[in-house]
């Protein structure tokens, strides 16, 4: 590296350290004051008292994968405020920086910024540093040397605490060794709890609700799941009863469209128009830093997402898409893996029975409802009428067990019935 090229990376790394405060200043704060916090926040926040407080050795690099606008950005910016104004910490022993930025300005690795980091900015080197330091490095799916870089750090010293967040399909290229050494917490769109928690100023669900509907699901022949979640319900109604808008229209309007933090203070044309901009841009800059393909295959994955936004889930199997766009089975095979593999969707296969392979296509939602609605909007198709409704409520039930198979591994696997007797069916062992 030149001295010039040295001196850039000092210069970059010195004014992402100074700008920090007034960035989380600009994204936290909103009319209604400071944005709160959702449950991610708080397993993380566990990890970082654990690591100052030196209980935990281990949990030292957390990664964070999550589809584009579920608010990974948010919640590391307010691990940085807890850092600051409650851990006191100096604001020159944290580093907060975005690899898109850094690769489109510099065309330099997170590897180098962080090595300037400690040597120039602390003058030491990793094995010697004495102070606990943290990194948060947002977009790191844009250096694809990035879970090698978490690795080295993570061997070299115990007083380093990063963050990565990034595409969902970073998930699938993690190799063993980074694996052992993180912490993965994948953060998804809202929940209609959490929606109404960062929707309302004062308002907070009954604790560990989210707990006793898991145990309902999954142990609701158990007479002490049926007693804890009555409990629940009966504390939930009471806590709506303060809410002052119709809970009802709060419902209709979360499946709707405010699936997304970013929709919470929009009007509804706007949020579907900000939802289906972000699908764009997680065509143009996710699916494409995961596979290559030409410009034709990019027309055709928009026309496949439009498809699946139209039609009721598992109407259409590959063989009679591929005829309807045009292009090989192969080509749309390839198109839904890499759907799936950021999250944008994710399939559900047809259950026949023990020993039995169901001949039927396989179902595709999308990750939250607001997608398949925004999508409608685009094209004209939207309506709340009980049809669209009905299709959209049962595309955020299958994203709720696909979020719990995720986080929780419970169920550990999901069908649909193929007998249409149920719309899913799910394996809890």
């Amino acid at each position: 590296m030149s001295i010039d090229e040295k001196d850039e990376l000092v210069k970059y790394t010195l004014s992402k350290i100074a700008e920090a405060p007034q960035l989380v200043k600009n994204q936290l704060w909103s009319k209604n004051g400071l944005l709160k916090y959702r449950r991610v926040y708080f397993r993380i926040k566990k990890y970082v008292d654990n690591f100052l407080e030196d209980k935990d050795e281990t949990n030292r690099i957390i990664f964070l994968p999550g589809l584009r606008g579920v608010g990974k950005t948010t919640v590391v910016l307010q691990i940085y405020d807890y850092l600051r104004n409650q851990r006191k910490i100096e604001q020159d022993r944290i580093l907060y920086f975005s690899t898109d930025e850094l690769k489109a300005y510099l065309g330099k690795s997170i590897l180098d910024v962080v090595d300037t980091f400690i040597r120039e900015v602390h003058k030491t080197s990793p094995v010697y540093l004495e102070k606990k330091l943290f990194v948060f490095v947002d977009e790191s799916h844009f250096d694809d040397k990035w879970s090698e870089t978490a690795k080295i750090f993570f061997d070299k010293s115990k007083k380093i605490f990063m963050i990565f967040t990034g595409s969902s399909a970073l998930s699938m290229e993690l190799n063993v060794d980074a694996v052992r050494r993180m912490t993965k917490e994948v953060v998804f769109p809202l929940n209609f709890l959490e929606y109404l928690t960062l929707n309302h100023k004062e308002w907070y669900p009954p604790k560990d609700t989210a707990e006793a509907i898991r145990d309902l699901i999954f142990h609701g022949d158990q007479e002490w799941s049926l007693e804890v979640a009555s409990e629940k319900e009966d504390e939930l109604v009471k806590n709506l009863m303060a809410i002052e808008k119709l809970i009802e229209k709060e419902w209709e309007d979360f499946i709707c469209y405010k699936g997304f933090p970013f929709a919470l203070s929009m009007d509804e044309a706007q949020a579907y128009g900000k939802t289906f901009s972000l699908i764009d841009r997680i065509i143009e800059k996710d699916i494409f830093s995961v596979k290559s393909f030409n410009t034709d295959t990019r027309n055709t994955i928009t026309r496949i997402l439009s498809f699946l936004a139209l039609q009721p889930p598992g109407s259409t199997s590959d063989v009679k898409l591929s005829q309807r766009m045009g292009v090989s089975p192969t080509i749309v095979r390839n198109i839904l893996d890499v759907l799936e593999k950021t999250h944008l969707v994710f399939s559900i296969k047809p259950y026949a029975g023990a020993g039995r392979v169901a001949r039927k296509p396989w179902k595709y939602y999308f990750l939250c409802p607001s997608i398949n609605s925004s999508i409608r909007f685009k094209l004209g198709a939207f309506n709340r009428d009980s049809i669209t409704f009905g299709i959209l409520l049962e595309n955020l039930v299958a994203s709720y067990l696909f979020r719990m198979k995720e986080t929780v591994n419970l169920p550990t696997a999901i069908f649909y019935d193929s007998s249409d007797e149920v719309d899913f069916l799910i394996k809890d062992s």
